[in-house]
């Protein structure tokens, strides 16, 4: 006769099949995790993914959607504008910020674009049924006469959706305030009247706040914001922090503000998002690394959030810096076409062709004497930029190392690159629409290998392969002067001449 088991071992066996510990357990955390010049960055959750991007400036296509499942590692799998610009808007393209509506199943993409007609920096609006779908824009939303920007989408305490935005006043030395106000649930117009949240009116902030974030815990809106200045090598951006038991306010200002600064990794440290994973908050913002510093630009940052006593957030500089999350080598023989990865200036119309021989990249006279400009983002300080090449006698060919353009619309890049036409091969730099050729030899291989090796983030040697070895290629070039507004240096290539010719790369290859 079989023994039935007792009532106290099926209940004790039920809770062991059953029972999951409740605790705890920070990530393990690697950064940067979006590497390379990531500023502004925002992040959602849907389902069990996470979804980021980020500031894009003057390169297209517009927007990248990182995507992840572990806040950890990231991949770009779409732009909110793959093809370019929206028709109204023509630069400054800033501060994407992510919202997923639940009950519509639907992305919001605000942003931030200089408007074509009346020249004013607004806040706008583009929406997806998926992150990885196809965006609608629905254009601007607000655009007052010193600028919007930096939006942020929530709803107050009894479910009312609003957007927050910041008036760019430091632009013309005024203050800079926080409004919000309610937008239809349609995200395509503003309602009633705006409502100040608050100013920069303490002397820790210097001349502006700007990139307002809001999350909820014990019963607070929470407002993350960055102050000061955010970019160039004299940077002195830093964060702090408000709350207020309701979104209009009133809102308190920490009195240990800013509760973050520089740590011993990361300089000028701001204008992120905050999100919860596994009860705790974690906040990913932009910083340059004191290593990289400009050159490289401000890169995506992830840290854990602690709490007071007194229920504030503090950020208590754990923030490192792991070389191996930035070194990300890169190859591309183009045989599975054009890597996501690849922009160009947003002010130029690109065409090119990829088959089993490579790229075919489309040559032109545009772009302040670059012609056109294909490029993706360095991510770290010593680097070799290569690429195998066919020489053309109309499509002059060939690297650069390229710097960010200005603020200013219509504004040139500079760059500094080794490329070849026919049996010429030209050491050269391009500023102000002027290039000049440092160092010209001629060249009997065909196809040409052509090197660009880095180190210090500005120290580039040019080198050509000749029978099978590599030599150097003039005298090494310092190129900090390159490098306006923080923004870091791109890897272009490059391909110039009259538009019935091309640039034909076999094959590039980024070695960190």
């Amino acid at each position: 006769m079989t023994k039935k088991p007792s009532l106290a071992f099926l209940l004790l066996l039920l809770m062991t099949l059953s029972w999951t510990p409740v605790f705890s357990q920070s990530l393990v955390i690697q950064n940067p995790v979006l590497p390379g010049d990531r500023p502004d960055p925002t992040l959602i959750r849907v389902g069990e993914y996470y979804y980021a991007s980020a500031t894009s400036n003057e390169w297209a296509p517009l927007f990248p959607i990182f995507k992840s499942n572990d806040l950890i590692r990231w991949e770009v799998v779409n732009y909110v504008f793959p093809d370019g610009a929206p028709d109204w808007a023509k630069n400054n393209f800033w501060a994407p910020e992510l919202s997923y509506d639940e009950k519509k199943g639907k992305i919001y993409a605000y942003y931030t674009a200089r408007d074509k007609s009346s020249n004013r920096l607004s806040v706008a609006v583009a929406s997806a049924d998926s992150p990885e779908g196809k965006f609608r824009d629905h254009g601007p939303l607000v655009a007052q006469e010193l600028g919007s920007i930096d939006a942020f989408e929530t709803r107050d305490e009894n479910g009312k959706l609003y957007l927050l935005w910041k008036e760019d006043g430091n632009s013309r030395g005024k203050k800079t305030p926080i409004w919000a106000q309610e937008i239809n649930e349609d995200r395509t117009q503003l309602l009633g009247e705006k409502t100040l949240l608050f100013e920069n009116d303490q002397d820790w902030e210097g001349n502006l706040v700007e990139g307002v974030a809001i999350f909820c815990k014990n019963g607070y809106f929470y407002a993350t914001y960055s102050a000061r200045g955010c970019c160039e090598i004299d940077c002195d951006y830093v964060t702090g922090v408000a709350r207020s038991k309701s979104l209009l306010g009133p809102w308190e200002k920490y009195e240990r503000n800013p509760i973050q600064v520089d740590n011993a990794h990361w300089k000028c440290p701001g204008h992120g998002t905050v999100i919860e994973n596994d009860k705790e908050f974690y906040m990913l913002y932009h910083a340059y690394n004191t290593e990289g510093s400009v050159y490289v630009g401000r890169q995506g940052v992830l840290e854990k959030i602690h709490w007071t006593e007194d229920l504030w957030p503090i950020l208590t500089d754990e923030a490192g810096y792991d070389k191996a999350a930035s070194s990300l080598d890169f190859r591309d023989d183009f045989s599975k076409g054009l890597d996501p990865i690849w922009q160009w200036r947003v002010t130029q119309k690109i065409k090119h062709r990829t088959d089993q021989n490579g790229l075919h990249l489309q040559a032109s006279e545009e772009n302040e004497a670059l012609g056109t400009l294909l490029v993706q983002g360095t991510k770290s300080l010593d680097y070799q930029y290569e690429a195998v090449l066919t020489s053309d006698p109309k499509a002059e060919a060939g690297l650069a190392l390229i710097g960010g353009a200005s603020n200013r619309f219509g504004a040139p890049v500079a760059g500094i690159g080794i490329s070849v036409v026919g049996n010429k091969l030209t050491l050269w730099e391009s500023i102000d629409r002027e290039r000049r050729e440092i160092h010209i030899q001629e060249v009997s291989a065909n196809p040409v290998r052509l090197v660009l090796q880095i180190q210090d983030g500005y120290r580039m040697q040019a080198k050509v392969e000749v029978n099978g070895k590599l030599q150097d290629f003039g005298q090494e070039q310092d190129t900090r002067h390159l490098v306006p507004w923080g923004m870091g240096f791109r890897l272009g290539l490059v391909s110039k001449g009259p538009s019935d010719s091309y640039g034909h790369f076999q094959a590039v290859k980024i070695s960190y």
